[in-house]
């Protein structure tokens, strides 16, 4: 079990991981060796996720999220397996930690007596200044 939150924890047989080439330069066994590492998340089947935090999730992943509800996650900054690995496995639970976090719900507020009477005494003198710009006229 890989634990999230407090709450939240998914078990390791959801994570499907698939080792490919790494993308890139490399040295003289980059065509022979499969370090970077491909990992896959069935999110909509998993019974530790909410249908809230599911939503969620799904906006934070973006385009990583199939279609069917699956987080692709691809790491190949590390040369070994193991590192890359850890990598792919630690982005997954830092986007799932995060939508796990609800927002806050705004409360709506007034406008104190105060700050409306600075807002229009602030407009009066904006229109006082500009009126100021116009032409100027003679008068005999």
């Amino acid at each position: 079990m890989i634990k999230i939150t407090d709450t939240i924890s998914i078990d390791e047989s959801e994570i499907e991981e698939k080792f490919i080439r790494s993308p890139g330069a490399g040295g003289q066994k980059v065509n022979k060796t499969a370090s970077a590492v491909q990992l896959r998340f069935d999110a909509r089947k998993s019974p530790m996720l909410s249908h809230a935090v599911f939503l969620r999730l799904q906006k934070i992943a973006g385009s990583r999220m199939t279609q069917g509800g699956e987080i692709v996650l691809t790491a190949h900054s590390f040369r070994t397996q193991e590192l890359n690995r850890a990598d792919a496995l630690a982005r997954l639970v830092a986007m799932i930690k995060e939508a796990s976090i609800s927002p806050k719900r705004r409360r709506a507020t007034k406008p104190t007596r105060a700050s409306k009477v600075r807002r229009l005494d602030a407009k009066k003198r904006a229109s006082q200044t500009k009126q100021a710009r116009g032409k100027v006229r003679f008068e005999d």
